[in-house]
């Protein structure tokens, strides 16, 4: 089931989009004792609207509760909801007639996955799949890169991708794998509209072949150049984006 915990959050535009989304998971607001510039006096202003307590604290000190992460001189004490499979039926159900989901597929950078949830974000994904091992984790780092995206998408850690693939198949989505196998189409023929799912590989392997098998179609982005692959954060916007063209969203 899904939980709540508390969680360090740093970086100005992370802590930005924290305090203007989830304001009401906001516990209180830390600031470097040498921060006194015009970027943090409305983080501090909407803290105080909101009642927060905010603390001023030595920069090392933020360095430590961040663990060395490059929080400018901004950290927000936050509850953060973790979502798991048990959770997956309920949240499909709740989602819009024609969803469009997100699954990384043992995406193992930090940096990567923080890319994806941002670009996620921005195209409208209503739900992300991760796997809850073998894969990157929701970290404070992660959550930095993807600027707010980790706050307001649903991402959901599956034990079982395959599994969790299945329990959405029977909810009526449909799943295309991005893979250069031989049995992929060109993604600009495939067909993105509806109840769709786009599945994304790790970094090195790709996708693994049981999560191939459980894709209803496989896809592949052509290219021109000498290069045989993109960078799994590149080849999700683009994924991400053509599904946005097909679906008629100007």
């Amino acid at each position: 089931m899904a939980s709540t915990h508390k969680l360090y959050l740093y970086g100005i535009n992370t802590v930005s989009a924290f305090l203007r989304n989830k304001p009401e998971l906001a516990v209180s607001l830390l600031l470097a004792t040498d921060r006194q510039d015009d970027r943090v006096a409305p983080l501090s202003a909407k803290a105080k609207a909101l009642g927060l307590p905010i603390e001023r604290m030595a920069p090392a000190k933020l360095s430590q509760l961040t663990q060395d992460g490059v929080h400018q001189g901004v950290v927000l004490l936050a509850k953060v909801i973790d979502y798991f499979e048990s959770d997956l039926a309920q949240l499909l159900t709740e989602l819009t007639p024609d969803p469009l989901i997100l699954v990384l597929d043992s995406v193992q950078d930090p940096h990567n996955l923080g890319a994806c949830l941002r670009t996620a974000e921005a195209a409208g994904v209503s739900l992300v799949m991760i796997p809850k091992d073998r894969s990157a984790t929701l970290t404070p780092l992660v959550r930095k890169i993807a600027s707010g995206a980790a706050e307001l998408l649903p991402v959901v850690q599956v034990t079982n991708l395959r599994r969790a693939l299945q329990i959405a198949q029977k909810q009526g989505i449909w799943f295309v794998g991005l893979t250069a196998s031989v049995e992929a189409h060109s993604l600009y023929q495939a067909k993105l509209t509806g109840p769709l799912g786009l599945v994304m590989g790790s970094e090195g392997l790709g996708l693994r072949t049981l999560t191939q098998q459980q894709c209803d179609s496989l896809a592949y982005i052509p290219m021109q150049g000498a290069i045989e692959s993109l960078n799994v954060s590149v080849a999700t916007g683009i994924a991400l984006f053509e599904a946005l063209r097909q679906r008629g969203i100007s």
